[in-house]
């Protein structure tokens, strides 16, 4: 396969694309296109807007591909097109593949529109904080399929799961790929199969863009290395029941027997974040220097929930996301704090973990903070602007602006070019897309 060709094929992109601008190129390219791709509803999301798929060709077998399944991972979105419009240009690719390729776009358009304030602006981590937006893990669509583990149920998949779960249903994919993006981190990837064959070509992607490999620690407790940075996906039985969820996009398609592959590709980039170099600090004092932050976090947003929460009249999704990930950070912070304990002798810290654990700080402090502020400013729009929601969103506002000038002085990296990650992502598809045929 031509995989340094098709990477360079892959447009430049100075912004990521709202719904209604990635609807519309998803009708000019089956405009363009009509004998191979064409749009169709496969369900409505909670507002109701449509989940829109495109399929295109005709092989034996059927891949399905899921562009933001978290609605502030919005790298995907270029990527789905990059795919499709390769898909229709290249004959020869399409039917060397030998799938009919299902792409659904967006699978979160209410979430994607809560955050389209920060995507005209990549790079940009005061936007980024300010217009952030991300549902708790038990309004994901990546993690509210059906679950049964034990006495522990999960049995209310969102209206967007739902529709993937009948597309999946009527299709049974060979192939399943979720894209998904992080921050700081570097690239990464998960794997329903341990497989190290295609898990060692995976990691050779990310640095044909000169994107690093991410080193630090594992994004979900309990992650298996197969190869470096290709984790073995972690089960619903593992994640969803820990903090009431439900099971994974892999979960579901492991019924039909599918590859699964999970691209996850930074928005900022850091040589550090593959530095295995040993530093001087303490690995056990990096640990204790993360767990003070994280409980110090979860204290000032449990103590500013506490203080406005009779005032709060707004059932805002901002809202919903603020109590719900409290929870659920509180929940991972007691899950990862016995796990991190170290054993065995002192050793030093990597440069890769040093810079991991105290970007996670960062990254978690302005995202949960920069959505408890748009919770209050619901409250305020609204016309409910008691005192205590002023107060408290004068002081969080204060809280924001010290916490963002501790992460500006200490930076993730610089912002990465956003055709590189859409490439790696795109190679990524490719190349299990081959391998599982």
């Amino acid at each position: 396969m031509r995989t340094v060709e098709y990477m360079r094929r892959v447009p430049g992109h100075t912004v990521f694309p709202s719904v209604d601008v990635l609807d519309a190129e998803l009708d000019a390219l089956a405009a363009a296109h009509p004998d191979l791709a064409r749009v169709r509803t496969v369900g409505t999301s909670r507002l109701g807007d449509p989940l829109r798929v495109l399929p295109v060709g005709d092989g034996p077998a059927d891949a399905v591909v899921i562009g933001g399944p978290h609605p502030n991972e919005p790298v995907g979105f270029h990527t789905v097109t990059a795919l499709a419009t390769l898909l229709c240009q290249d004959d020869a690719l399409r039917e060397s593949l030998g799938f009919r390729w299902h792409i659904l776009a967006c699978a979160d358009p209410d979430g994607a529109r809560l955050n389209e304030g920060w995507y005209g602006s990549p790079g940009d981590r005061r936007a980024y904080a300010e217009h952030f937006y991300r549902p708790d893990l038990a309004d994901q669509v990546e993690w509210t399929f059906p679950l049964s583990v034990g006495e522990y149920r999960f049995d209310r998949p969102l209206p967007e799961t739902s529709a993937l779960m009948r597309l999946m249903d009527e299709v049974k994919p060979s192939f399943v790929c979720s894209l998904h993006n992080g921050e700081y981190q570097g690239a990464f990837f998960y794997l329903n199969r341990d497989d190290t064959t295609l898990a060692h070509k995976l990691t050779e992607l990310p640095g044909m863009e000169g994107l690093p490999l991410h080193h630090g620690e594992p994004e979900l407790p309990g992650s298996r290395p197969i190869a470096p940075a290709v984790y073995l996906t972690p089960s619903g039985a593992q994640v969803g029941a820990a903090f009431g969820a439900g099971a994974s996009s892999a979960d579901y398609a492991a019924r039909f027997g599918a590859l699964h592959l999970v691209t996850e590709v930074p928005l900022w980039a850091s040589k550090r974040v593959a530095d295995q170099t040993e530093t001087t600090t303490p690995y056990r004092q990096i640990l204790a220097a993360a767990t003070a932050a994280r409980r110090d976090l979860i204290d000032t947003l449990e103590t500013a929930l506490n203080a406005v929460a009779d005032d709060l009249t707004v059932h805002s999704p901002f809202r919903r996301s603020t109590e719900a990930t409290l929870q659920t950070f509180r929940t991972l912070t007691e899950e990862i704090e016995p796990a991190e304990t170290p054993s065995g002798p002192e050793r030093p810290a990597t440069v890769a973990e040093e810079f991991d654990h105290r970007q996670a700080v960062h990254l978690f402090r302005l995202r949960l903070l920069g959505t408890f502020l748009r919770m209050l400013d619901a409250e305020i729009s609204a016309g409910n602007p008691t005192p205590a929601i002023r107060a408290q969103r004068n002081l969080l506002t204060e809280r924001f602006d010290r916490w963002l000038a501790e992460a500006e002085t200490d930076p993730p990296g610089q912002p990465v070019e956003i055709r590189k990650p859409v490439a790696v992502q795109l190679a990524a598809i490719l190349l299990a897309a081959t391998h599982a045929t």
